[in-house]
């Protein structure tokens, strides 16, 4: 990737530069799903163009920005929007980049939960990887039960009960669905939020161009061991 160019200015977290095709939220830790009090870092990547990208997100009908001593959100400190001390409240949202011109990426939707997360990717996962699941509770009275699955194929909804902790191996778009988990302290049940697996198809390999075909003469063809002719001999 080539290097992208940031800028702080009034208007919050702006990146330019000619880069990636794709613009998108990066997520680090690549998660969707975090504990109160934990921090993410949230930055624009792939950015294409000459266009100021902004990161921004949604909260009860209204966008918000991050920048530059708590503008709104988060505190850009030279590369990323850093997140920390995460609510539920407050923070909860979805977050997207856009330019000056109204053009968006793909949203992340970001759960946070004072009692049970599901680790899962934010970001697309990358087909025929592997990709492990975690349903996690933050106190040890909790027992962590199952994760479930919900994948919804044409006219057909299927739903699926995995361990608490599952790999799915050499993932495919057919493992594409909606994520959760469960758990338990004596009669009381306690779900985390609803992620969404999404899996990406590698990029296609290139081939190399076939060789040039020349365009001059063949050499002459003299058969082996050939005398010259007698009227082909030079005086």
């Amino acid at each position: 990737m080539k290097s992208v160019s940031l800028l702080l200015g009034v208007s919050g977290l702006v990146l330019s530069g000619l880069t990636l095709a794709e613009v998108f939220v990066n997520v680090s830790p690549n998660r969707a799903q975090f504990f109160t009090g934990e921090s993410v870092s949230l930055s624009c990547d792939g950015v294409q163009g000459s266009a100021e990208w902004t990161l921004k997100r949604g909260r009860y009908k209204k966008n918000e920005t991050c920048g530059p001593v708590k503008k709104d959100f988060g505190l850009f400190d030279g590369s990323s929007c850093i997140m920390s001390n995460l609510s539920p409240e407050s923070d909860s949202g979805l977050y997207w980049c856009e330019d000056g011109a109204g053009q968006k990426s793909p949203k992340v939707d970001i759960h946070v939960s004072d009692h049970v997360i599901l680790e899962i990717p934010a970001l697309p996962v990358m087909s025929g990887s592997d990709v492990t699941l975690r349903c996690r509770s933050r106190y040890e009275s909790y027992s962590v039960d199952f994760i479930w699955r919900e994948r919804v194929s044409g006219d057909k909804r299927e739903l699926d009960y995995l361990p608490s902790t599952f790999t799915i191996v050499n993932v495919q778009r057919s493992d594409e669905g909606v994520y959760r988990c469960t758990a338990t302290e004596i009669d009381m049940v306690m779900l985390s939020g609803e992620s969404r697996l999404m899996v990406r198809d590698p990029a296609p390999a290139t081939t190399a161009p076939p060789p040039p075909v020349s365009t001059s003469p063949p050499p002459p063809f003299h058969a082996a061991g050939r005398q010259p002719h007698p009227q082909e001999t030079k005086h």
